[in-house]
């Protein structure tokens, strides 16, 4: 199974992602508004070179560290986490059993008909399920939504944790994550998302992951490989610098006259152009051919104008996400930097709210 589950304690959200390792810790609160939450902590670390390869860890060690040290900078005493597999790393099917069976029952047939649904030796796979609701097709049958992922995908991430002195409480899948996070910002998206059909496109260093909510909910997810990095080489390749002085001065600044016009303003055509692509892939997929919204996540999505630019290229609405525009902040937390890390924190805040379910 994703076997880890324990919400007595508060759950650190931790992202490991090709390049970093983003962590957020939320508490609940109440007042005349009803329940709330509120950023305790939150850091982001680099990881090493090739410590995660296309969201697989490489290097459980390294990434160990990296964890260790995000915990650190970050202060939380939380020692429960949750982290997410990727999507591409995932195998899920919605199926149907009998409403009659109990969790316990269920659980076993699972066990006993998922090597119909999963194309893995049954020994090499972690298998988790939910019970979505009654099925429309028959009032007697209950969907399942039954999750399965290569063992070693799980087991990497609850051994890089356990060596940073961490409990993997809860593994979740980045979409899940994602759609979970949707709830943070959907009052910035009109009628509340209701009867909507809404895509986050979420740009990080080297992948770009699609995914398509209608009514609040999952109903398309694509990872393509395209990111920030793109724009690190270029600048690399441009100004004849290193990796890491070409990531600084990406960030702070401080490059010639010619870098938004020659080099950063390409980057944000190339973004727009992704976006749309991956917009096509979904519509030649399914019934749907537009959305209502675009919400652009991920580290890239902090750049200038790239909103602006993407909705003027595709016609569609566009908001920047930021999950934490209504929470309130703990004073250990610097403001402006969760700010300006707010729309890379979506899948870190989706897992943190796991804490609450």
């Amino acid at each position: 199974m994703f076997p880890f589950r324990s919400k007595k304690q508060t759950m650190l959200g931790l992202d490991i992602s090709s390049t970093a390792v983003k962590l957020l810790e939320l508490s609940a609160t109440s007042g005349r508004a009803g329940s709330r939450y509120r950023v305790e902590a939150y850091a982001v670390m680099p990881l090493p070179a090739n410590a995660v390869v296309e969201k697989n860890i490489a290097d459980v060690d390294a990434v160990g560290q990296t964890i260790s040290n995000v915990v650190r900078k970050s202060g939380t005493k939380a020692r429960q986490a949750v982290v997410a597999v990727s999507g591409s790393a995932v195998i899920t099917k919605v199926i149907t059993m009998p409403a009659s069976l109990s969790d316990q029952e269920m659980e076993s047939q699972i066990q006993l008909e998922a090597d119909q649904y999963i194309p893995y030796p049954l020994e090499e796979v972690n298998i988790d399920f939910e019970v979505l609701g009654t099925s429309a097709k028959n009032p007697e049958m209950m969907d399942v939504l039954l999750a399965a992922s290569r063992s070693e995908n799980v087991d990497d991430r609850v051994a890089a944790l356990e060596s940073a002195g961490l409990t993997a409480a809860v593994v979740d899948v980045e979409a899940y994550a994602m759609e979970n996070a949707f709830t943070q910002i959907v009052d910035q998206i009109p009628d509340y998302g209701e009867d909507q059909t809404v895509a986050i496109a979420d740009i990080g260093a080297s992948i770009t992951t699609l995914n398509v909510l209608h009514n609040h909910k999952i109903i398309y997810t694509r990872e393509q490989n395209f990111g920030g990095r793109q724009l690190t080489e270029e600048i690399q390749r441009r100004y004849g610098l290193s990796n890491q002085e070409a990531g600084m001065a990406k960030r702070q600044g401080g490059l010639p006259d010619n870098y938004v016009p020659e080099v950063l303003n390409p980057f944000k055509e190339a973004m727009a152009q992704q976006v749309s692509r991956s917009l096509q892939f979904f519509f030649s997929s399914s019934p749907y051919n537009s959305v209502d919204s675009i919400v652009l996540a991920g580290g890239c999505s902090a750049i200038p104008g790239v909103g602006e630019l993407v909705e003027e290229k595709l016609g569609t609405p566009v908001i920047i996400a930021n999950p934490f525009a209504d929470m309130p902040v703990s004073p250990n937390v610097k403001l402006q930097s969760l700010s300006n890390d707010a729309a890379a924190l979506m899948i870190a805040c989706g897992l943190a709210l796991r804490s609450f379910d």
